[in-house]
């Protein structure tokens, strides 16, 4: 695959999603990809505009037959998966394409393209981060806490990563992608 293609990864709750999303809205060519995954959507997500929600056993497919560029199990619970044929083909087209993902993805993504620009969403603190969890309202007390382990052990991979782009304000972390994807 040749192309340009940047990872966006970092802890949950740090803002990845708003960060992408108000990304895209400044640039709409921007080709950004849809993960799979095996957890329940969360009120308010649609199918293959959120995430593509499989069954465990269409996951094990996905796997199994090389279709997945990247996955992982993340926070013990479900699986997560970008799907290789998109991007491939948003490449071809000669698209900007942006993968948001967590890190073990990134990881995987980052060796089996080596040319990809990874950067690291990081929160302004731990308090902060815990703060924008909680905020969300969309997990339970035994949810948070794992999440929260499983951040910060991603917090410390962060110099793992090409660029780190701290989200403490959404504009200034926006216009750090647009120079840094050279838009």
């Amino acid at each position: 695959m040749s192309g340009d293609v940047t990872v966006i990864s970092g802890p949950t709750a740090v803002g990845k999603g708003t960060v992408v999303r108000a990304l895209c809205e400044k640039h709409p060519d921007l080709w950004v990809s849809v993960s799979a995954t095996t957890r329940a959507p969360r009120p308010g997500e649609v199918e293959g505009v959120h995430y593509l929600f499989v069954s465990d056993d269409e996951f094990d497919e996905l796997i199994a037959s090389d279709g997945l560029l990247e996955w992982a199990l993340v926070h013990g619970t479900d699986r997560y998966g970008t799907p290789a044929a998109p991007v491939r083909a948003a490449l071809a087209a000669g698209r900007k394409v942006i993968l948001e993902i967590e890190v073990q993805g990134a990881r995987q993504v980052k060796q089996r393209m080596p040319e990809v620009r990874t950067v690291f969403i990081a929160p302004p603190s731990w308090a902060a981060l815990k703060e924008r969890l909680v905020g969300r309202g969309t997990e339970t007390p035994a949810q948070m806490a794992r999440r929260l382990r499983t951040a910060e052990g991603e917090l410390a991979v962060a110099d793992e990563f090409d660029h780190v782009v701290v989200n403490d304000d959404l504009g200034t972390a926006v216009a750090q992608l647009v120079e840094l994807l050279g838009l």
